[in-house]
């Protein structure tokens, strides 16, 4: 069985003329992301791998959930390619995974979270919100073959105000 738990990244600004890439997060943002982060603590597996997007807000939103779930910074693997917003282009990273992790933790971008989550998972979610977190079990054994998911949690920042 696996668990594949997606986040997508906290509220950020587009007050500065910087590219998409490189947008940091509004203080809302963070505040979201540490809500949620905070909330889902103790529902989250003891082993994981978490991976991110290597753009800014994604990797900010992954560091705040990581000192919020006492996992290391270091550890916490970015990933080019998960700056995307085709949900195809995520299906094939999620399933790339390595089958000796169980757990996954994925921080991106939407449309390809959304679209992902409506397509691998049992409940139909018209926007995964910013700072959303969504967790899908899978009963097959490879991610290679993941298939038909049961949405077990879905948590947004205006579930928790």
């Amino acid at each position: 069985m696996k668990e594949l738990i997606l986040v997508r990244h906290a509220k950020s600004s587009w007050e500065a003329p910087l590219r998409d890439y490189d947008r940091p997060l509004t203080s809302k943002g963070i505040q979201e992301a540490h809500l949620v982060s905070t909330y889902i603590s103790n529902q989250i597996p003891n082993t994981f791998l978490i991976w991110s997007s290597a753009a800014k807000r994604a990797a900010e939103t992954a560091m705040i959930f990581a000192q919020n779930i006492s996992f290391p910074y270091e550890s916490i693997i970015f990933k080019e390619e998960l700056y995307t917003f085709d949900e195809i282009k995520l299906e094939q990273i999620i399933k790339s995974c390595p089958d000796h992790y169980e757990h996954l933790i994925i921080f991106g971008h939407n449309e390809a979270i959304t679209n992902f989550v409506n397509k691998f998972g049992s409940s139909f979610i018209e926007n995964v919100a910013t700072s959303g977190f969504v967790s899908i079990l899978f009963e097959q054994e490879s991610w290679k073959y993941i298939s038909n998911g049961i949405t077990k949690k879905v948590v947004f920042p205006r579930d928790l105000k």
